[in-house]
């Protein structure tokens, strides 16, 4: 079962906002700083991303993270860490089972619906965070680029 973002008053907090003020998003915080990705992703937008948790970093193959944090591989970092945005706004009710959609990355994600929203495989967790300049859905795995 995916859970809906609860419903707010308008906010006033972007996407790099949303996830500096939740814990289970430390991680992804962390890589989009040592990525320079902040400011894009507090640009005009709009945004989809898919925001994989702390437990989603943490189920990556021992050492992949620690070797993408280093300066050396930013733009491996970069790669992956672009390959979950989506331009434009994208809410759970505009998802279709098979839907295929085109990565700031450049490569395609395939969205499927049978059994709960996945990205790739990842679960939506939790659906329709929204910001300012986009929407936030929460997913359990980290998605990694067709190269990877």
């Amino acid at each position: 079962m995916i859970e809906e973002a609860p419903v707010e008053e308008e906010t006033s907090k972007d996407i790099v906002d949303l996830a500096v003020e939740t814990d289970a998003l430390s991680t992804l915080v962390d890589a989009v700083k040592v990525g320079d990705l902040v400011s894009t992703l507090q640009g005009d937008g709009p945004f989809t991303v898919f925001a994989p948790t702390n437990d989603a970093f943490a189920a990556v193959r021992e050492g992949t993270l620690e070797s993408l944090l280093k300066p050396e591989n930013k733009d491996q970092l970069v790669a992956i860490l672009t390959y979950h945005v989506v331009p434009g706004k994208v809410m759970s009710t505009d998802l279709s089972d098979g839907m295929k959609a085109a990565t700031v990355n450049g490569a395609e994600i395939t969205i499927t619906t049978a059994g709960g929203a996945k990205v790739n495989g990842a679960n939506v967790v939790t659906a329709n965070v929204e910001a300012t300049n986009g929407v936030v859905h929460v997913i359990d795995a980290v998605i990694l680029t067709p190269s990877e």
